[in-house]
């Protein structure tokens, strides 16, 4: 009797995107190329947002907050630049319901890293002068970062506790960005204090010429 009663169906999923405008017979054939255009074109306008509104509306922030440039540039320009990875990220978590979210994360970490910072110097037209604190004050928080976030995927879950942690560590990270210029200068205090300067002994002769006029005075 067990094989006449039929199972009940598993409701079919609803697309969670709209569908393609074309087929895919069509995206073999060429059609692919209006997507390609449609792509070029949103980094072209992101390109223009950025350069006409995003970097202007940063300066005037700057320069009515009295901050430096590179604690914007860790903060402000963060934010901004990471938006697209938080919608991202929103969306793979709450509507398609996949894992995108963590691979856009630390995947475009690995690409501003590597190719922006690469692709800035070779476009450079000036000679850019970097020091070496911002590096070290960013990798090091990146790195306790890593590392908090390897050692809460340990069992594949992330709760509601762990999530507030690593809010609080930006937080913490932003908060150390109002002393950055104090911890600096105490850092790079502690690193200088004891540096000595090699002398050798040729720096001390006095050029021939100054010597030769000495000689000719005493005569």
């Amino acid at each position: 009797p067990f094989l006449n009663e039929s199972l009940p169906t598993p409701p079919s999923k609803t697309p969670l995107f709209p569908k393609d405008l074309f087929t895919p017979e069509e995206l073999k054939r060429g059609a692919v190329t209006f997507h390609i255009i449609g792509l070029i074109y949103m980094f072209v306008a992101l390109a223009i947002v950025c350069d006409e509104f995003f970097v202007p509306s940063l300066d005037v922030i700057i320069e009515k907050l009295g901050i430096t440039d590179d604690v914007a540039g860790a903060t402000f320009m963060a934010a901004g630049g990471s938006a697209p990875e938080l919608f991202t990220s929103v969306i793979g978590v709450f509507v398609s319901f996949d894992d995108v979210g963590i691979g856009t994360i630390v995947g475009s970490a690995v690409f501003n890293i590597l190719f922006v910072i690469g692709m800035c110097a070779l476009c450079s037209k000036t000679l850019l002068t970097l020091t070496w604190w911002p590096l070290f004050r960013d990798c090091s928080f990146y790195s306790v970062s890593l590392l908090i976030l390897i050692y809460f995927f340990r069992d594949n879950k992330i709760y509601w506790w762990e999530a507030l942690i690593l809010f609080l560590v930006y937080v913490g990270y932003v908060g150390f960005m109002k002393w950055n210029v104090q911890v600096e200068r105490w850092v790079k205090k502690l690193l200088y204090s004891k540096k000595v300067t090699r002398v050798r002994s040729t720096d001390q002769l006095m050029p021939a010429t100054n010597a030769y006029s000495i000689r000719i005075s005493n005569a």
